[in-house]
């Protein structure tokens, strides 16, 4: 990203901040963790057929959240790691949100470098999102997110150093976007369908260099990549105790594939 354009992006966040913390209101810090029986993400499977342990961190205050998010396979697979960190502002009465993301998934089996921000050869990602979060005259939600900087991107052409595995060039932008529905139902049991769909059609790779881009960040073709429905309530174990479920069937028809996933939160 150019220099004006981080300037811009932080004046505008330093805008909104001075207005937003200027307001009376406690921060609140929050944490929590997921069991999940496999990791799917937008369609794609991540960790092979482990369970995976996802924990959360977040600081909230007055419409900004700033957050830290992982993924860790149970099963001892390296490739099912993840850690995240993202900063999102949410407004118009909890109608709409912007958030940034770092992904970054560390593979424990290798000598990865978290710290390593050179557009040519850093794991990191960076991704840009708005979404329309619904209301209670729409339930429907729609978001939008890209991809803008980092390791989303794929060897187009020859290379001095494309013998590297780390060495990419050719920013794809891969973009993804996401329909939402939500309703309770009986039995205090909440009904989410949603409807993703990639919007990239991935560049052919000439050199591979192993990053997740350059099969195509969301797949290997453009279409619906996460279709599915999922069920969630909360279960009471006492008076002070409870813990949510959830099942969720999803479908990636662009790749063909269908899974079956149960988790739970504390």
């Amino acid at each position: 990203m150019k220099r004006s354009g981080v300037y811009l992006l932080l004046a505008f966040m330093l805008s909104i901040s001075s207005y937003s913390f200027g307001q009376k209101e406690k921060a609140v810090l929050d944490f929590g963790a997921d069991v999940m029986s496999r990791y799917i993400w937008r369609g794609t499977q991540f960790g092979g057929t482990s369970p995976s342990l996802q924990p959360s961190a977040s600081l909230s205050c007055k419409g900004w959240e700033l957050g830290a998010w992982g993924a860790y396979s149970l099963g001892g697979n390296n490739a099912g790691q993840e850690f995240d960190l993202y900063l999102s502002y949410t407004f118009a009465k909890d109608q709409f949100s912007l958030t940034l993301t770092d992904y970054f998934f560390p593979n424990e089996g290798e000598d990865y470098r978290y710290f390593e921000f050179n557009n040519d050869h850093t794991g990191h990602v960076l991704e840009g999102s708005f979404s329309f979060n619904g209301s209670s005259k729409i339930p429907f939600g729609l978001m939008v997110a890209v991809n803008f900087w980092g390791a989303d991107a794929v060897t187009l052409g020859d290379h001095p150093n494309a013998a590297d595995f780390n060495q990419k060039t050719g920013l794809q932008y891969s973009t993804y976007t996401e329909l939402s529905y939500s309703h309770k139902m009986a039995n205090d049991v909440t009904l989410d369908a949603f409807l993703g769909m990639n919007l990239t059609k991935p560049a052919e790779a000439k050199t591979s260099t192993g990053f997740n881009g350059e099969s195509g960040y969301y797949g290997s073709k453009a279409g619906v990549v996460n279709l599915g429905v999922t069920l969630s309530k909360e279960v009471a174990v006492n008076e002070k105790l409870s813990f949510p479920l959830s099942a969720s069937v999803i479908t990636n028809p662009a790749d063909e594939k269908i899974y079956f996933v149960f988790g739970f939160s504390f």
